[in-house]
């Protein structure tokens, strides 16, 4: 990821409603959140929301898709993963034991049980 590529994915999520949007989405996984229903559940007008959904797809965190007459939207898993290990890349400094804590440690509460988890927990180097 590049740097101009990170700024703008922290910035977008730099606001509390629109991180509240993106963490609303990471609970919905790949099958997204219609935009109504992110609007009801977050209590955002639509116009409000539309706005900050705009802004989080035009960071590259969030994707949509047209549903009938809804616009689904759900988080840009991979877009993510490399906003993670942009920031991590450099936390083990050439030796994984030193970044596996604190992977384990993130991962952790989120892929109990591991089945639940979507992908393997990510072990040593960020890649």
């Amino acid at each position: 990821m590049e740097m101009k590529d990170a700024i703008q994915a922290l910035a977008a999520l730099a606001q509390e409603s629109r991180l509240k949007v993106f963490r609303l989405l990471v609970t919905q996984g790949p099958e997204g959140m219609a935009a109504g229903d992110i609007g009801r559940e977050l209590d955002v007008p639509a116009s409000t929301l539309s706005t900050h959904l705009s802004v989080l797809s035009n960071a590259g965190l969030v994707s949509s898709t047209r549903h009938s007459r809804s616009i689904v939207y759900m988080i840009d898993v991979e877009a993510t993963r490399q906003l993670l290990a942009f920031l991590l890349e450099d936390c083990c400094q050439g030796q994984p034991a030193l970044c596996s804590p604190l992977l384990d440690s993130l991962l952790a509460p989120c892929c109990e049980p591991a089945s639940a988890c979507s992908a393997p927990p990510v072990k040593g180097t960020v890649q």
